[in-house]
């Protein structure tokens, strides 16, 4: 059985992926930092509907706690599939953002991706078999007022993905980035409303969860084995 690694496993969208990639029966680690119950309590629900599951809690941002979690679970055989998703936002111009905000937005987003990956190269690369997600956002293609720090943070996670494919792509391992635009969640329900989402998305809605798990399904899948160094949006036709 294949093992997942999914951060940031216990908001909106990394739920719906936990869930789906479940469904295709790999065995899923559900990561949190901020949230460990809600981990916990997805899989219980995965387990609960006959799905491998368990859940892990560090902190992406410290990268010596991030490696011993790491430790533990490589224990168990190699992770082949990762999909970085933990991320956070802290928005304001760049006139007035302070630095702490600049720093944490990129040390979550970028470090984390390198804190969680690079323990994890070696013993993927020795089954010869892999898969790497990282989730991005259209900020990090278009820019966006307010987000210079989350825009940064993606546009290097970009840069990272495409090196990283280069790498790993005779070890048969794909690396690619989803960029997802407005996606239905609890943190975006209070800031696009249906007027502005008619005004900002062609197709006048704001994406599901569920939608863009099905894109990360596809991507650790055998039958995307000859796409790599990717970054797909998915934004009902913003760009």
């Amino acid at each position: 059985m294949k093992r997942a690694l999914v951060t940031g496993g216990s908001g909106a969208i990394g739920s719906a992926i936990c869930r789906q990639l479940a469904a295709e029966g790999i065995h899923v680690i559900v990561h949190a930092h901020s949230n460990p119950a809600a981990a916990d309590e997805l899989v219980k629900e995965l387990i609960a509907s006959g799905h491998s599951a368990q859940s892990s809690s560090f902190d992406v941002t410290d990268a010596v706690a991030t490696s011993h979690a790491l430790e533990e679970l490589l224990k168990d055989g190699a992770i082949q599939i990762v999909v970085n998703n933990a991320g956070t936002h802290d928005d304001a111009l760049m006139v007035g953002m302070e630095s702490e905000q600049w720093m944490r937005v990129i040390d979550i987003s970028l470090n984390g991706f390198f804190h969680v990956t690079q323990p994890l190269l070696l013993a993927m690369m020795a089954t010869r078999w892999g898969r790497i997600v990282n989730m991005s956002s259209i900020a990090g293609i278009m820019g966006n007022r307010g987000q210079a720090n989350y825009a940064a943070a993606k546009a290097g996670l970009h840069g990272a993905t495409k090196s990283l494919a280069l790498e790993l792509a005779s070890r048969g391992i794909t690396v690619n980035a989803v960029a997802p635009g407005i996606i239905a969640s609890p943190m975006t329900q209070d800031v696009f409303l249906q007027t502005a989402i008619d005004q900002i998305v062609p197709m006048k809605r704001a994406g599901q969860p569920h939608e863009v798990a099905s894109l990360v399904k596809f991507l650790v899948s055998d039958d995307a084995a000859y796409i790599s160094g990717q970054i797909i949006s998915i934004n009902g036709a913003m760009a």
